[in-house]
């Protein structure tokens, strides 16, 4: 019903958006991640929107990225994830994060997620794992990236599991390897594939 709203941003106070659209006010629940990332008060930004429609009220879920926007829709049509539990996921992780722990069950990494404890976390991994590929991964290397470095380091990353699964490893060992490695600053794909390809050992 309402794709995106663009305008200015009037407060951003507990994940809530108060956002300016031509002299109306919306109210936006956003994740904490983008609500540390939102422009301050006064200046313009445009949020990928999703309708929540109930019997008592209709609310309005926000993202930065249209990648955020597509993972959560898939992530609350699981059953137990409702739009906060969704929003309380990519308020700990990106959405290749998410994607990347679906792949390699990492239920862990799920369940640090306020209001997600280790049971749901797998039903959630059991009950995605067939709407997540490698391709999603690698098709969205940096979407949720808060910084050109983090970025960059995304696209080296994406690149490195590529590379690995060219040289025969299955995509979740890829990813799991990539995972561990310490990715600092600066590190190129080449650098990120080497130390990947020795924890595939």
């Amino acid at each position: 019903m309402i794709t995106f709203l663009s305008g200015e941003v009037v407060s951003v106070k507990n994940n809530t958006l108060i956002l300016d659209v031509n002299n109306v006010g919306y109210r936006i629940f956003v994740s904490e991640r983008d609500a540390r990332s939102m422009p301050a008060a006064g200046e313009e930004v445009r949020v990928y929107t999703f309708l929540s429609v109930r019997e008592d009220a209709l609310n309005l879920y926000g993202f930065l990225s249209e990648d955020d926007l597509e993972i959560y829709r898939r992530l609350i049509q699981v059953s137990g994830i409702g739009p906060k539990g969704g929003l309380g996921i990519l308020s700990v992780m990106t959405a290749n994060e998410l994607r990347m722990a679906i792949l390699t069950d990492d239920a862990k990494a799920i369940s640090n997620a306020p209001g997600i404890g280790p049971k749901t976390a797998k039903k959630l991994i059991l009950e995605m794992k067939d709407r997540v590929d490698l391709e999603d991964v690698i098709s969205h290397p940096a979407a949720a990236a808060s910084s050109a470095g983090s970025d960059e380091l995304e696209k080296n990353k994406a690149e490195a599991v590529s590379v690995m699964t060219a040289l025969g490893y299955s995509a979740s060992e890829a990813l799991r390897a990539v995972r561990k490695v310490h990715v600092t600053e600066g590190m190129s794909a080449d650098d990120i594939l080497r130390s990947a390809l020795r924890e595939g050992e």
